[in-house]
């Protein structure tokens, strides 16, 4: 995994450095949309709130990370796919389980066209199913 972090900056022409390295390694390694508050509890004290802050917007800019907005505020997960700088695509479905509280995408559900009126602009567009995830519900 390792090797493929780096790769990731490489292609993402950003610098290697460990808080970026540590931080898209927690990434690739959940497949869960993570929190600020979830990035500074894994990494300890090895950085600062600032460091991860800027590390997340550097991430967003950059199209590595794309913003998922639930019930406790913003959290990020990685892009799959079709993401470049300043321009992301995810008109995908973010869900949240009530039970364990991860946030997921889900890729393969996409947001409905919604037709605004006359004189709105769409700047993004969120949607988020709360329920049982998969795991819970077997439960």
């Amino acid at each position: 995994m390792e090797q493929h972090v780096i790769d990731t900056l490489k292609e993402h022409k950003l610098r290697t450095t460990s808080c970026r390295e540590n931080t898209l390694g927690i990434f690739l390694s959940r497949d869960m949309a993570l929190s600020h508050g979830d990035l500074e509890a894994t990494l300890g004290d090895r950085f600062d709130r600032v460091t991860i802050y800027r590390t997340l917007r550097t991430f967003l800019d950059k199209g590595i990370i794309h913003k998922v907005l639930d019930d406790e505020g913003v959290r990020y997960a990685l892009c799959r796919d079709s993401c470049s700088e300043h321009n992301h695509h995810h008109d995908h479905v973010h869900f949240k389980c009530n039970e364990c509280g991860q946030t997921n995408c889900l890729e393969n559900l996409h947001v409905p066209a919604v037709q605004l009126p006359k004189g709105y602009q769409a700047r993004e567009v969120n949607l988020l199913i709360q329920g049982l995830c998969a795991s819970c519900s077997d439960n």
